[in-house]
């Protein structure tokens, strides 16, 4: 039969369904196919912090959402155009979010008595009539799938597994996405068994043919690829970024790469990907625990290597007296925070912005860290090649503060051209001529760097260690003058940043705005999409972020001087506020949330309007 082909510019999907039914793998394997098929997109994984949570229950369900459109977008979108609900828990969990006339396809499979019970329905929502509102489309999913696979030599269990392959397969065809990639990905998968590759491949194309046959679903939709800036694009998330921007941070300052981590989530990523790579000179080590990790990365630095370490917020914790030890010694290491929610062990597997203060100040006596943080997942990879520059210049520890919204989500990246990526190259000192007396505290004049030394070279022998050290021979001090001068002088090395960074870049299109949205970190989407309603609805708003956090942009004090309002919306309880009250004594307006998820587009733009009418 015929069907009708629609053309829309824009959806937001999501798949829902336990941990164990493969959500994560069917929205990555959509998202990758929307990305080789050249639309915009982001994308926002929800997964439980249990491994594997008691199937069926709230605490199990586990989502991901996929926005992508024929123009540029910001958000993976406030919720959901089509909720695709595998069992009755990822139904009443995902519920809240979706909108009046959104399609839902359920998992009719699934909805038995027991599995009601179990989430608490008193009855069945497919047939009470509470559903109404909604395009809801039932498809027994399971025994479909099952139906499919009955000629292939497999248990009924392995069949079942499969069902995601099949509401891949349906929602490929719906959205006329290619199939070449998600093939290619499975016989990649399930090469040592032919079997399983079969009977996935066979319920994916069983997926594509019910959309294609059924009369359920008379329509099909299009999307054409966005216009993006020519160039090469991959699709990338963030923690993929900070990865690659971590090795050609290696590459371009010609220093072998050195990772000292404890797995955490959501930061594992990093170590994963980057134990790959062992032909470009990275060298990856999974300590013991945290205070391993960050203690080996620092002897690493020490040896001449760029030393790097990833974490989360309970890792920061246990890495602080070893990150006083890189300020006090002053070498190059660089933190990666990827926050979550807190405090302890918190929410392993949702977003927050709360470790700023930490990354500021979370250490024993004066101990300033220069502190960046990336605004997107492409972003990541920028970020990363940016801390290593600050580090190996200005010989001291870097915290690049991620997120796990942007660790776990994904864009279209455009891929850099390696001419356009900066010189990062390091000069080791000298070997001694024997004539004059080896100074590893013998500062630039204009960075205030010291010397950096590799261990083994003659005539550079010198003293490390946690107490006190003497200005400019690096040997052990107690007097209280030299303190005072080595903390000042740490202090104004740091300061002094903030003359190497840009300008803080201010987005006012009509140049008259009265009100400035200020953010920084992974706000940066939610709060430029919240923008552009308030814009297209005729309000005037100006827009900044923050990447440099410590030190601060020079021009910051002017910008937030310039307009009669600033809101500054962060996931914590305003971090970023009272750091901005506190250092130029402007009263920002804080807009602040801790769900463990990012701001949605509608609520901001809604802040920002009445924020506005206030003015």
């Amino acid at each position: 039969m015929t069907k009708q082909v629609q053309q829309i510019d824009r959806v937001i999907i999501r798949f829902a369904g336990d941990s164990g039914d493969g959500m994560q793998l069917t929205g990555d394997r959509f998202t990758q196919e929307t990305a080789s098929f050249g639309n915009d997109l982001s994308t926002l994984p929800n997964f439980p912090a249990e491994i594997r949570a008691p199937a069926g229950t709230l605490p199990g369900v586990s989502s991901f959402q996929l926005h992508f459109a024929d123009h540029d977008i910001m958000t993976p979108g406030d919720a959901p155009n089509v909720l695709v609900a595998m069992n009755p828990a990822a139904l009443k969990a995902n519920m809240e979010d979706v909108p009046r006339g959104a399609t839902i396809i359920v998992n009719t499979d699934e909805f038995t008595k027991r599995s009601l019970a179990k989430v608490g329905y008193d009855g069945d929502p497919l047939s009470d009539g509470s559903l109404s509102e909604y395009k809801v489309s039932q498809v027994p999913l399971t025994s479909m799938t099952v139906k499919a696979l009955e000629e292939f030599d497999i248990s009924k269990k392995d069949a079942q597994r499969a069902k995601n392959m099949f509401a891949l397969g349906l929602l490929s065809w719906m959205y006329n996405r290619p199939t070449e990639g998600t093939l290619g990905f499975l016989k990649s998968k399930f090469a040592g068994k032919p079997e399983i590759l079969a009977a996935n491949v066979a319920a994916f194309e069983a997926g594509w043919n019910f959309g294609e046959t059924t009369e359920d679903f008379a329509v099909s939709y299009e999307i054409k690829p966005a216009k993006l800036p020519g160039g090469t694009y991959r699709n990338i998330t963030g923690n993929l970024a900070i990865s690659y921007g971590l090795i050609a941070g290696s590459q371009l300052s010609g220093l072998p790469l050195f990772l000292g981590s404890y797995p955490i989530t959501p930061a594992s990523d990093i170590l994963h990907e980057l134990s790959r790579h062992k032909h470009m000179g990275v060298r990856t080590f999974q300590a013991e625990d945290e205070i391993a990790g960050v203690g080996a990365a620092l002897g690493a630095a020490f040896g001449g290597s760029l030393g790097a370490t990833t974490t989360s917020g309970p890792g920061m914790v246990l890495k602080a007296e070893s990150l006083g030890l890189a300020v006090m010694t002053e070498l190059p290491l660089l933190v990666i925070d990827v926050q979550r929610a807190g405090p302890s062990t918190g929410m392993p597997t949702k977003t927050e912005q709360a470790d700023l203060l930490m990354a500021m100040f979370g250490r024993n006596g004066e101990s300033p860290v220069p502190v960046v943080a990336p605004q997107s997942p492409s972003d990541c990879f920028d970020v990363a090649i940016e801390a290593t520059r600050i580090a190996t210049k200005y010989r001291t520890p870097v915290i690049v503060l991620s997120d796990g919204y942007l660790a776990n989500g994904s864009e279209p990246w455009l891929i850099p051209d390696v001419a356009d990526l900066p010189d990062l190259s390091v000069d080791f000192a000298a070997a001694s001529d024997g004539e004059s007396e080896f100074r590893p505290y013998e500062r630039d004049p204009e960075t205030l760097a010291r010397p950096w030394a590799v261990p083994g070279t003659a005539g550079l022998e010198h003293r490390i260690g946690g107490i006190e050290k003497s200005d400019g021979t690096g040997n052990i001090s107690y007097s209280p003058s030299n303190h005072d001068l080595m903390v000042r002088s740490r202090q104004a090395k740091v300061d002094g940043i903030a003359r190497d960074i840009p300008a803080l870049e201010v987005d006012d299109p009509t140049g008259d705005a009265e009100v400035l949205v200020l953010g920084w970190g992974g706000t940066y989407g939610s709060i430029g999409a919240g923008v552009r309603r308030v814009r297209r609805a005729g309000g005037k708003v100006a827009q900044a972020h923050l990447r440099h956090l410590n030190p601060f942009p020079e021009n910051l004090g002017e910008v937030l001087r310039s307009y009669d309002r600033v809101i500054v919306p962060e996931i914590n309880l305003g971090q970023m506020g009272m750091l901005l009250r506190s250092r130029y004594l402007v009263d920002v307006i804080g807009y602040t949330k801790v769900r463990g998820m990012p701001f949605k587009a509608e609520e901001l733009a809604g802040v920002i309007q009445e924020v506005i009418d206030r003015v």
